[in-house]
Parts: C-alpha cells; structure tokens; sequence
C-alpha cells in the first residue's frame, strides 16, 4: 500500500498520526453493500434468478474501477434481472443479509460522539430503508428498482434528484447533506469499499475503507483489511 503504514494487522493508516478525535466531525456517510451489509444485494438477487455468474463478472468489474461508468454497469445488470418475481428480493433480505461484523458497534460510537449518520448506496432502497432502520440511521439514499405486475421490469424508478446513485451521486450527497448541516466536508467521514465510493470518500475529512478492493485501498486514510468495522476505533478517541 504505496504511503500507508500498518499500526496493527490488517489496519493501515495514510496521512495522518493516530489517534483521530470522533468528536471532531459531524456527519458519517456508509456505503452500504459490502460495507454496512456482508453482501452484493444485485448478485444475491442474480442468485436466485440463476444468472450470478453473469451479474457478479460486471459488479466485481465496477467495484474495481474496471469498468469506469457505474450508471451503465448497473443498468447492464439489471437488464439481466428482467422478469424476476419481487418476491427474489424478500429471499434474499431472509436468508442471506446480514450486518458486517463491527459494523453496529462503529455506528453506535459515531452516534455517542455525536455524529449524524448517512446510509448513501449504489443499490437499493429495498434493503436500504430495513438496514437504516436497523442501524436508526439519520439519512438514506438508494436506488428505487421499478416494479410492475410483481416482477423486476430491469429499470429504475425516476426520483426527484434523478434516477441512479453512482459514485458522482454519492459525493453530491455527501456535499450537500454537510451543507444543510452547516459544516464543512472535512467535518465529515466517509466509509466504503468499491471504486464507485472514491468521489466521496475523497471529499470527507477522513476515508475508511472497509475490506476495500486494491484501487480504495490505495488511496483510503485509514484502511481495515482484516476483522470488523469496530477496529476502526482503536484509532479513534471519542
């Protein structure tokens, strides 16, 4: 990891000295797939409709800024899901949706030191708006899959902001939240995983990557490559 250096196993630091304050920022943002939650929601949907293999080729491409545009990636995938009976998406919240190891024990944290906390995701509000309501989240922005008939029709929902979260989305978000707050973006962190993660982990005053693919790893402020989000804190003083 070109300029970062390890304090612990498998917890990297770049850019600054231990410890951090918590107390010193106001807004957290999560990325949510991989992050928050232990899977890819789109390739566990895949799952059940039979075409995993196909759908988690491009995730797994965007997540490591192979593919550059993650709006057309995202529409690429979810062409394939066409026709899948919604019912696919409650399966998957039951049976495989799980919260990442330390990932209640940080937010907790970040909410005693008084920090707001923002859930902003390329995926979708399906799963967004449970996790927020598991986690008592302040803020949520997702994508809206569309819904006729019940079955996917491979679309998005139009929003009044727009129609798909990609990485763009998530710093304007991130920016404009900070804003309605009255702070800065350097009062804020920024917690993900995949390249589509970078523009707004590159505005917030600190960026945690969380078991991060090699291109957020390079250039996250602190980086957990090993054990749950919690680990974080070692480096951070309420």
């Amino acid at each position: 990891m070109s300029g970062a250096h390890e304090v612990e196993p498998g917890l990297w630091v770049r850019g600054f000295t231990p410890p951090l304050a918590l107390a010193d920022y106001r807004l957290v943002a999560f990325d949510m797939d991989s992050t928050l939650i232990n899977i890819e929601c789109i390739d566990e949907i895949a799952a059940v409709a039979g075409r995993r293999t196909e759908v988690a080729a491009i995730t797994e491409a965007a997540m490591r800024g192979e593919i550059t545009d993650y709006a057309d990636s995202l529409r690429l995938r979810l062409a394939l899901l066409r026709g899948l009976p919604v019912a696919a998406l409650e399966t998957v919240y039951t049976t495989r949706l799980q919260l990442n190891p330390g990932v209640e024990s940080f937010v907790a944290a970040c909410r005693d030191a008084g920090l707001k906390t923002l859930l902003v995701s390329g995926g979708f509000t399906y799963f967004s708006e449970r996790v927020r309501g598991r986690l008592k989240l302040d803020f949520a922005r997702a994508n809206t899959l569309d819904i006729q008939d019940g079955k996917l029709t491979g679309l998005l929902v139009s929003r009044p902001w727009g129609t798909i979260v990609d990485g763009a989305e998530k710093r304007r978000v991130l920016l404009e939240v900070a804003e309605l707050m009255g702070i800065a973006p350097e009062q804020s962190i920024a917690v993900g995983d995949g390249a589509n993660d970078l523009p707004m982990m590159n505005v917030a005053g600190l960026s945690i990557a969380f078991h991060p693919k090699p291109a957020v790893r390079e250039q996250a402020m602190l980086s957990v490559t090993a054990g749950g989000m919690d680990r974080a804190l070692a480096l951070l003083r309420p």
